[in-house]
């Protein structure tokens, strides 16, 4: 996709999430998060990539004390949908004994999510929260997959924006966006 068709795209896509709104959530969540986890020192784990803006702007509001890793994991290989799960980089922290946090752009399905939880509890941590951005508002969420924390909520459409890609571009954008 070049940079004028992803332009014609965003021109015609509507605006759900503004600046104001993603700021406003991203402080709420970092309350929620500080409340629970007060007198924890999670393993703060950003699910690069969709989550790093979030991760990134997240992790200072929170008042704890955060020990910071990531892991790099993708179903999506640049599409708009998803498929087998790729790891492409697992995390450093022994999880052992410890409480995890993910952080990441989206619940929709809860493919990634649920395998990382798996993972987490397989590699012994005693506790696994998830933080999202947005939950996609629809029925065809994995079983018994949830986020701790969410942002926002948004429609069951193709959404972009702030760490959210459509074909690889619209990352950067402050806000978020439908297709």
């Amino acid at each position: 996709m070049t940079e004028t068709e992803f332009k014609a795209i965003l021109a015609r896509s509507d605006l759900l999430h503004d600046r104001p709104a993603l700021e406003a959530a991203i402080d709420r969540m970092a309350l929620e998060i500080g409340a629970r986890l007060h007198g924890q020192r999670p393993i703060y784990v950003t699910v690069l990539t969709g989550g790093l803006i979030t991760a990134g702007m997240l992790a200072p509001r929170v008042d704890v004390d955060l020990d910071f890793d990531y892991v790099h994991v993708t179903r999506y290989h640049g599409e708009t949908s998803g498929g087998e799960l790729f790891w492409k980089a697992r995390p450093r922290h022994d999880f052992a004994g410890r409480v995890v946090l993910y952080v990441d752009d989206i619940l929709d399905e809860g493919h990634t999510l649920e395998a990382l939880k798996k993972y987490a509890l397989d590699a012994g941590a005693s506790a696994v929260y998830i933080a999202v951005l947005v939950r996609k508002d629809h029925d065809r969420c994995v079983a018994g997959v949830s986020a701790d924390f969410v942002g926002l909520t948004v429609p069951d459409r193709y959404v972009f924006g702030f760490g959210m890609d459509y074909e690889e571009h619209g990352r950067s954008l402050f806000g978020i966006y439908a297709a």
